[in-house]
């Protein structure tokens, strides 16, 4: 019973990626405005029923990629050492994250990335995504906190963090030449302060930096 389960839902997440994987092909062919979920059906070979089962829409498809990729980031976040201030549980997380391939100038995604990089009809639902996740990693950061308002801090931490991303993927996007993890690191220890991290009371002592010295970062 749990093998076809687990055979199920392979077919299922190969079926949600066919979908984005045509999704994106036909953006960066014709522009996101101009594809239509009839098509992006059409060239993973499935029904425009089979689509409203994994999607809500067309944005939803083009941005599963990263979806998974903030997921994966949560994640990573969650498994980060209990010693570990919030900024260091971050930051720890997504330069781990940063080191799965994104660099490589031959990955197909990252092509593709640039080339939809900042189209202002995937803006909104960017926002949304970003916005879920937000909550999400809040909660996961006043685990780390002790003191008044631990819950509003971590929000503030959370937000901070994310918009940090944002930065960083902006950049790298734009000025290649440097890889996602430097210009991660960069932008991570330029919006420490921003977030107020030495001012957060952590829940245990231990780590402060990427490194575990340092000063407190959050």
């Amino acid at each position: 019973m749990e093998e076809c389960t687990g055979l199920r839902e392979r077919k299922k997440a190969a079926t949600r990626l066919a979908l984005h994987e045509a999704a994106l092909s036909l953006a960066v062919e014709h522009g996101p405005d101009r594809i239509t979920v009839e098509a992006i059906a059409d060239a993973a070979n499935v029904s425009r029923r089979t689509f409203s089962n994994y999607f809500g829409g067309k944005e939803e498809a083009l941005f599963h990629g990263d979806t998974l990729r903030l997921r994966r980031l949560l994640r990573l976040v969650a498994d980060q050492p209990a010693e570990l201030s919030p900024w260091a549980a971050l930051t720890r997380a997504a330069l781990v994250q940063a080191e799965d391939g994104y660099d490589d100038p031959a990955e197909p995604w990252l092509n593709r990335r640039r080339r939809l990089h900042g189209h202002p009809s995937l803006a909104a639902h960017q926002v949304g995504a970003y916005a879920a996740l937000e909550r999400e990693m809040a909660a996961e950061l006043a685990r780390r906190l002790t003191g008044p308002e631990a819950a509003l801090r971590a929000r503030i931490v959370a937000a901070t963090f994310l918009a940090s991303l944002r930065i960083a993927a902006h950049e790298w996007l734009e000025h290649p030449g440097r890889s996602l993890r430097d210009v991660l690191r960069d932008v991570l220890a330029l919006a420490a302060p921003a977030a107020g991290c030495a001012r957060l009371p952590r829940r245990t002592g231990g780590m402060a930096g990427e490194s575990g010295t340092g000063p407190d970062l959050g």
